[in-house]
């Protein structure tokens, strides 16, 4: 589940890496909508974030990524809330139905102040895909898994994304406890940077997440199709691990 900055480094760019992720056998594409001040990301989504924004990326823009790829792959947009907000809920549920989009996160929105948000989604029958953390109290875990549609997107630590030498300790007994709770399949993201991580998410997690790393190698790539190969060839590396470690 390849996460991509929609219009990093520009709009045609970002669609010839999207093209990648599903030549490579992305099960899912998570789209990252640019935004200013990025809560949960760590330095180097929040940098793509800029420079797509710089580039004149929009919610409208990123969501004609979407629409390129959405017949291929599920699509499912990551926006923050303000940039909902921004739009109305109805509007941004309008517009990412009509780029065929899979279902929305929005992680810096908890369940208690969603308001109209996931109503306007379920009307036009997309889910909006809730979060849970290490911290999250049991009785709230349990509660945010029971009602959870589409899937749950379970981080992996408390930190901001990005690439980390080590998984963290407990992580596979998270994924397993948060599995038998939840009504929907389990994905993991944050920290996950090589492989053979994503093998040992893979082991335990329905859907393994990975942003940092591919953003990563889009920034220092230098031009699309040198971007396209590396993430491709990277994403492949890591269907090799998962097919591994499953046989």
């Amino acid at each position: 589940m390849p996460y991509l900055m929609g219009g990093f480094p520009d709009l045609d760019a970002s669609r010839t890496i999207a093209a990648a992720y599903v030549e490579a056998g992305a099960d899912l594409v998570e789209l990252g909508v640019p935004f200013s001040d990025p809560l949960a990301d760590g330095p180097v989504i929040h940098a793509a974030a800029t420079a797509a924004l710089a580039s004149g990326a929009t919610l409208e823009t990123s969501l004609e990524v979407c629409a390129a790829i959405a017949a291929d792959v599920a699509v499912v947009p990551m926006c923050y809330a303000n940039v909902v907000l921004a739009h109305g809920p109805a509007e941004f549920a309008a517009a990412l139905a009509g780029a065929g989009a899979a279902g929305a996160i929005v992680p810096d929105l908890p369940p208690e102040e969603g308001g109209e948000i996931p109503a306007r989604l379920a009307e036009v029958g997309l889910p909006l895909v809730p979060l849970i953390a290490p911290t999250t109290p049991a009785e709230r875990r349990r509660r945010i898994g029971g009602r959870a549609e589409g899937f749950v997107y379970l981080v992996s630590d408390t930190r901001v994304t990005g690439e980390r030498d080590e998984l963290p300790a407990g992580l596979a007994e998270l994924i397993e406890t948060t599995k038998a709770e939840a009504r929907v399949p389990v994905a993991v993201g944050f920290g996950i940077g090589t492989p053979e991580q994503a093998a040992a998410v893979g082991d335990h997690a329905d859907g393994v997440i990975i942003g940092t790393r591919l953003v990563r190698t889009v920034g220092e790539a230098g031009d699309p199709a040198t971007a396209a190969a590396a993430v491709g060839s990277f994403l492949r590396a890591c269907r090799d691990a998962l097919s591994l470690a499953a046989s």
